[in-house]
């Protein structure tokens, strides 16, 4: 049995101030780290295949919650968000002629302006995913699990997901059924071992 699970990055300045970040490179942020640094992988996924994406937010929380370094894959790098990278979401919805809109209202061809869709995204995780053996853990972007976990559960970012991707937890795949674990793996907090 193959297993991918999937580990949002820490937050970064942007996230706590709404802001997109996309492929911006912004990295985490003092707290994150400090709150990173109390974690640690449970098992199997302590010993699995470490993935993330080259965007230093995501390869730092791996090495912060795995104790090494992961592989990188350019296919695991954020969404591009186009010429809204850097807004504020609320700013754009506020804006009538901006074409911004909440994610239960996309559809896999939603393209923000000289972006991607969640259908590129997915045409370009393919190979990668295709090339997984064992249980691998990915640690990402909220956009990359969205799209991914939208495949498993069968979602077509139209109405309510049927899941809600939290921090500090891993989102489980089996690949050979492709279908979703129901629940999400807690990280494990290191003092609670100590």
């Amino acid at each position: 049995m193959s297993r991918l699970s999937l580990l949002r990055h820490g937050h970064t300045h942007w996230n706590r101030a709404g802001r997109i970040q996309g492929r911006s490179d912004i990295p985490l942020d003092d707290d994150a780290r400090a709150e990173l640094a109390g974690y640690e992988l449970p098992e199997p996924w302590n010993t699995a295949a470490l993935w993330s994406s080259p965007l230093h937010r995501a390869s730092e929380t791996a090495a912060l919650v795995a104790g090494r370094d992961p592989q990188v894959s350019e296919a695991l790098t954020e969404m591009n968000w186009g010429d809204w990278e850097g807004q504020r979401g609320v700013d754009l919805i506020a804006d009538p002629e901006s074409g911004y809109r909440h994610i239960e209202d996309w559809g896999w061809d939603f393209r923000p302006p000289n972006g991607e869709s969640p259908a590129d995204v997915r045409a370009r995780l393919q190979p990668w995913l295709d090339g997984l053996k064992g249980d691998t853990l990915a640690v990402c972007h909220i956009g990359i699990m969205r799209v991914i976990l939208a495949q498993a559960w069968g979602w077509n970012f139209d109405g309510d997901a049927p899941f809600k991707i939290k921090r500090n937890r891993l989102y489980v795949i089996d690949m050979d059924s492709f279908q979703p674990q129901s629940e999400p793996v807690r990280l494990l907090r290191q003092d609670a071992h100590s």
